[in-house]
């Protein structure tokens, strides 16, 4: 079977200006499919390039409900653009943008297929409620779902930027079947951050794709990992797909979806040896210090 490619878009943003991002990013997806690419991925937010609100204008409420109206939905021109020309190239594209949403916009990601159909969408989880995430609707659920494409049906998850640092966020999609997750993301991708979302990949045996915005303030450092952390042999092998610098591009991954299958069937993590019966603090939602935050929404 020919390699899955998921190209990352490490791009910079035109902050507010919808159209702008719009334009760029179709220009993108068709950079994309001429490289033969299956997934193209956004960074997290894109129609508003994660533009924040300013916490220190003296509007403070206003800038936060003008932030908010620059919310859209699967009804817009913008969605709709980015559908119509899935289908047009024959590939799927994960979708990013602050949705519309009946009380407080969300985070969110939608996958569409290479027939222009939406088969995911997946509204970030762990919201930073420190800071302007506490501005948004945070989702309730994490999905997968079996995306058709030219190498045949692939199972993909999804989850978005501070969701992995929660191990529990990959390890539902795993446990839903997940053997591709895409990260959107909006930070600073350090050494820690890298090494905790590589862990990721190996505990869950999953393959992992994350596209972050471009720069050197808290962009760049796009990534992927597979989940292969051994050789036939048992030596170690490197996971680590491709890992981008600072400068904005395509960068892609490519997933060996034969060999990424026959490891999850033989090795020892995932799903294999868990004891769940052992585990009920994890859904426990009582908080003790030292980490009680009073601004926590659960």
């Amino acid at each position: 079977m020919k390699p899955l490619k998921i190209a990352l878009f490490q791009l910079t943003s035109h902050g507010f200006n919808q159209k702008a991002n719009e334009e760029k990013g179709l220009r993108y997806c068709r950079k994309a499919s001429e490289l033969g690419v299956d997934i193209a991925l956004f960074p997290e937010m894109w129609n508003i390039g994660y533009t924040p609100f300013d916490p220190k204008d003296p509007r403070y409420q206003e800038a936060i409900k003008e932030w908010q109206e620059r919310a859209i939905n699967q009804e817009s021109d913008f969605f709709l653009s980015y559908r119509k020309l899935a289908k047009e190239l024959n590939m799927a594209i994960a979708l990013t943008y602050l949705e519309k949403w009946s009380a407080a916009p969300r985070d969110t990601v939608s996958l569409i297929d290479r027939h222009g159909k939406v088969v995911l969408t997946y509204a970030k989880v762990h919201t930073c409620d420190f800071s302007l995430d506490a501005a948004l609707t945070s989702g309730n659920d994490f999905y997968v779902c079996i995306l058709d494409t030219e190498k045949g049906p692939v199972k993909i998850g999804a989850m978005i930027c501070y969701d992995r640092e929660f191990p529990e966020s990959a390890r539902i999609l795993m446990l839903k079947g997940a053997e591709i997750i895409l990260t959107p993301n909006a930070c600073r991708m350090e050494q820690n951050r890298l090494t905790q979302f590589r862990a990721r990949a190996f505990e869950n045996m999953v393959g992992l794709a994350l596209a972050n915005y471009a720069g050197s303030h808290d962009g760049g450092h796009s990534v992927a990992y597979s989940p292969i952390a051994f050789d036939k042999k048992g030596n170690s092998s490197n996971n680590l797909l491709i890992e981008a610098g600072e400068n904005e591009g395509i960068y892609m991954a490519h997933f060996n979806l034969t060999e990424l299958r026959e490891y999850r069937k033989k090795e020892t993590w995932g799903n294999s040896y868990r004891k769940p019966g052992c585990y009920k603090e994890i859904i426990s939602t009582e908080v003790q210090e030292p980490f009680i935050r009073k601004d926590v929404r659960r």
